[in-house]
């Protein structure tokens, strides 16, 4: 049983006892209600004051019927008072400090904002793949769910500077924009853009007339859920190959193979070498796609594409082979663990 319901059900009991020793003077004293109110009070509560009125042999009898029952009932309630109301300070202050310790150690994490629906799946995915992150969430429902899941989450408006803030943005590397309404969205972007120009914003959008918006106000990536829901459904219909291929690599938690986006840096092995260079040095490991520079998606290349640093890969390959390319590059998002 929590604290506050115990809390809850002394008082309720302390209620009752006043109205029966408010009741019992007023029948068997013929007293008033303020002088049986009063009565009552300073015989439970022991402040040791006289008696109103002189009391009757049933009057005597009954107040020592109250003393037994009321006196403990009055000090166990003043007792689960002060506790509840000491739990609770102790218990806030111990909790954002050691949120505010945790938050001062995040670095190259990512912020998702929101735990809707979307963002619990975001969530999930974050978890599966190892990836560091805080939740914020606004809605005390939600965060609370948060918290339940086990995740690091900070209480607040994402569209807040401060909060913000105090989700380390300026350490980060990644911001989620998953919050119900694209107004929020956009609004969070617009701020996250302004407080940190080099991180990646990935928002969520539900209308199409919010894409053009959230691309003014800074975001890289835009994810339409249903969208992508109705295109995953009609590729599972057609091509269900495909759909068990992308599962198998991207969703399944002790998968053989993996896929992952790899950011060559001047000091990767893969920095002027060809493709076919680069997966004989993979041991096997298949580039699938190059992104040279800021430049467009370079599907299938050629195998005498030469790797430049700031060219970004798509390779698919077991742990092992990937894990050539470890240390490589810090900003390289795998591989993973989970």
């Amino acid at each position: 049983m929590s604290l506050l319901r115990r809390l809850l059900q002394v008082v309720y009991v302390l209620i009752l006892v006043i109205i029966v020793g408010v009741i019992g003077y007023m029948f068997l004293e013929d007293w008033s209600f303020i002088d049986a109110l009063y009565m009552t009070i300073i015989t439970i509560s022991t402040v040791g004051y006289g008696e109103v009125h002189g009391l009757s042999t049933g009057g005597r009898l009954f107040s020592i019927f109250l003393i037994v029952g009321g006196v403990g009932v009055m000090f166990y309630t003043v007792t689960a008072i002060v506790q509840y109301l000491a739990e609770g300070y102790l218990s806030g202050v111990f909790g954002r400090n050691r949120m505010k310790g945790k938050l001062s150690k995040l670095s190259g994490h990512i912020i998702l904002c929101g735990y809707g629906r979307v963002g619990q799946e975001v969530a999930h995915a974050f978890k599966r793949e190892g990836a560091g992150f805080i939740v914020i969430e606004q809605g005390p429902e939600a965060f609370a769910k948060a918290a339940y899941d086990g995740y690091l989450c900070l209480q607040g408006d994402a569209t807040k500077d401060d909060v913000l803030d105090q989700a380390g943005i300026n350490r980060a590397k990644a911001l989620v924009a998953a919050v119900g309404g694209d107004a929020d969205n956009i609004y969070i972007t617009l701020s996250a853009r302004g407080m940190n120009p080099r991180l990646l914003i990935v928002a969520r959008a539900t209308d199409a007339e919010t894409e053009s918006k959230l691309k003014r106000a800074g975001a890289d990536r835009i994810i339409f859920p249903l969208h992508v829901g109705g295109r995953r459904m009609a590729v599972s219909a057609t091509r269900p190959l495909v759909v068990d291929f992308i599962d198998t690599t991207m969703q399944i938690h002790d998968r053989e193979l993996v896929l992952e986006d790899v950011k060559i840096d001047a000091d990767s092995p893969l920095a002027g070498a060809t493709i076919d260079e680069g997966q004989r040095h993979l041991r096997g490991a298949a580039i699938l796609a190059v992104r040279e520079g800021a430049g467009s998606i370079l599907t299938n290349p050629s195998p005498e594409t030469r790797l430049e640093p700031g060219d970004e890969l798509v390779v698919i390959g077991t742990r092992e082979q990937l894990r050539l390319l470890e240390g490589s590059s810090p900003e390289k998002t795998g591989p993973k663990s989970g």
